[in-house]
């Protein structure tokens, strides 16, 4: 491995992001991480070494911010390899009962803080000739289940960002990977990750069953941050990573389901679809 690349990974105080950076550092990589909370951040990771760690207290919806902590990883490391937007949380509960102020709120995290960090590395990766792109997708971004609207759009909105942000850049040696997880054993379905609105209207059974079995799922999931952070660094090592990785058992067989379900609906609408065309 080429342990000399720059990581910069958002949203590294918790979970995914977290384990991930410690890896790294394990590893032997350069880490810029940020965070909310830069000293938070440092005693997460339990590492002081300015040689190879730098902790960047980040405000991702302020765009001074985020360009100021990217001069402040070049002036450290000289380089940005590797970009993991990694900062997000979920929402559960129904359209009608999440105030718009929330909804204006997760977009603004999961889905404007990874276009605006994007925005900002992309001069310093041109300039590179080369560079990976990371976002952190959700399977509920392709594959949604009830409840959880608002979150697999944004979501879907990363996953249409990343396929089509691959096309612009691929002509400056920048690779892209979307990655789309199931259930990991992270703190995602804790109050500090999870923007819950118990639903109180009479029927929506389906969410309320939804929301039910995934607060119970909770220290229970499947998928393992460990192992899931081996792969990330696989892929920056890869000549040819994936535009899209699913992780998770659970995510295969969702997208796969998807995947066939879609592939009979357009086949069995085929006449209509193109009888919208002129003749």
């Amino acid at each position: 491995m080429n342990t000399s690349k720059v990581w910069y990974v958002t949203g590294a105080s918790q979970g995914l992001g977290l384990t991930l950076v410690k890896k790294l550092l394990d590893h032997g990589y350069r880490v810029a991480a940020t965070s909310r909370d830069a000293r938070t951040l440092s005693q997460a990771v339990g590492l002081i070494d300015k040689d190879r760690f730098l902790p960047l207290a980040v405000d991702l919806n302020n765009l001074d911010c985020i360009d100021e902590s990217i001069q402040q990883t070049l002036a450290a490391f000289g380089r940005i390899d590797v970009v993991v937007n990694n900062a997000g949380y979920g929402m559960a509960g129904t359209v009608e009962e999440i105030t718009q102020q929330d909804i204006r709120n997760i977009f603004n995290v999961n889905v404007l803080a990874t276009v605006n960090v994007v925005r900002g590395i992309l001069p310093v990766m041109r300039s590179q000739r080369s560079g990976y792109i990371i976002n952190m997708g959700s399977v509920a971004g392709f594959v949604g289940a009830p409840g959880w609207a608002v979150y697999s759009a944004t979501k879907a909105a990363v996953a249409a960002f990343s396929e089509v942000i691959s096309l612009d850049v691929k002509e400056f040696g920048i690779k892209v990977t979307v990655v789309e997880p199931s259930g990991f054993r992270t703190g995602f379905l804790t109050k500090d990750s999870l923007a819950y609105t118990e639903s109180k209207i009479d029927g929506y059974q389906a969410v309320k069953d939804t929301q039910e079995r995934y607060l119970a799922a909770n220290g229970k999931q499947p998928g393992d941050p460990d192992k899931a952070s081996e792969i990330l660094i696989e892929l920056a090592e890869s000549e040819q990573p994936p535009l899209h990785l699913y992780l998770g058992q659970d995510a295969y067989n969702r997208a796969s389901d998807k995947l066939k379900a879609m592939t009979v609906e357009l086949e069995q609408w085929k006449e209509t679809t193109i009888e919208a065309d002129f003749k």
